[in-house]
């Protein structure tokens, strides 16, 4: 009896509406974020629905912001990729970290190997980035690759989106470990760029 009423009242807290979850996007509400990015990543066909909702919802009010401020971007999106053990997540802590203290709000995309097991983030990388992830004005996402190629996953750019809606002005994706045919991020970002450990290659390659 009481764990059927505490799992309701759970649910209850934890059950967001479309509406509720915009609004705590737009006034930059951490929890809002990660939910939404969580809904926007499930392969349930009712959350896929709220997910197309929701994302309806925040391109058009990043189309309006873009009218009022046309000058004004609203975000610069890089994107890093690089062989495993390159130094991506370690580069990520300390540049996040610069760029916050110049007063930017930092989104951190990383993409993780799926575990075998349960199918989720290894959270390797976030590990990684203990610095950064107590700076108050940077939010730090893990997701599965899901098995996806291109060193991102297919939900990459809906999440990128929502965390523009949140108010975070430069976003940082990093890729699974690649090798040289898997870029699909760069199809996302402003700028991207290529950490290669010391002695990696030749003059001939880039």
């Amino acid at each position: 009896m009481f764990a059927q009423r505490f799992t309701s009242i759970v649910s209850r807290r934890y059950v967001s509406t479309v509406a509720d979850l915009y609004k705590g996007l737009i006034n930059g509400d951490r929890g809002c974020l990660a939910r939404s990015i969580t809904l926007v990543e499930s392969i349930h066909q009712e959350k896929q629905q709220k997910a197309k909702e929701l994302l309806g919802q925040v391109l058009q009010g990043l189309k309006q912001r873009q009218e009022k401020q046309p000058k004004k971007p609203i975000s610069f999106r890089i994107g890093l990729s690089g062989s495993p053990g390159a130094g991506k997540s370690t580069f990520i802590n300390v540049f996040g970290r610069f760029l916050v203290h110049q007063g930017h709000k930092v989104a951190v995309l990383t993409v993780d190997p799926s575990s075998s097991t349960s199918g989720g983030s290894i959270l390797g990388d976030k590990t990684r980035m203990l610095d950064l992830s107590c700076e108050p004005n940077a939010y730090i996402r893990t997701s599965p690759s899901a098995g996806t190629l291109g060193g991102v996953t297919r939900t990459t750019n809906d999440a990128i989106v929502l965390c523009e809606a949140a108010g975070y002005d430069i976003i940082l994706v990093e890729t699974v470990g690649v090798g040289q045919s898997e870029f699909a991020v760069a199809d996302m970002v402003d700028m991207f760029c290529v950490l290669l450990p010391p002695g990696s290659g030749d003059e001939l390659q880039g």
